[in-house]
């Protein structure tokens, strides 16, 4: 699925991802390839990306992408809250 995160300064990421988990308002929840069209708003916590592919791929990420040190498929970013919304296997998340 194409993955998009926008906070109101840049675009954090935009890439291929196999899964993505989210700080729901009523708690964690990931998002799967062809998951079902949906709206969500997010609390504050960490967004975690599972990548297609490595990480080390990207040309640059931004510095508030953090990699995971056991697993170059998996990249981690702090969010304040915002909201997310799927659909035609695209997910944009706009974070605070």
């Amino acid at each position: 699925m194409q993955l998009e995160i926008i906070t109101p300064e840049t675009k954090i990421f935009n890439g291929k991802a196999d899964a993505v988990q989210l700080p729901g308002k009523d708690g964690l929840f990931q998002i799967l390839d062809g998951h079902a069209a949906l709206i969500s708003t997010l609390k504050e916590g960490m967004v975690k990306i599972d990548l297609a592919d490595s990480y080390k791929k990207f040309d640059e990420l931004s510095g508030q992408i953090e990699p995971d040190k056991s697993n170059d498929k998996i990249i981690r970013f702090p969010i304040r809250g915002g909201v997310v919304e799927v659909s035609n296997n695209k997910v944009i998340v706009l974070a605070d």
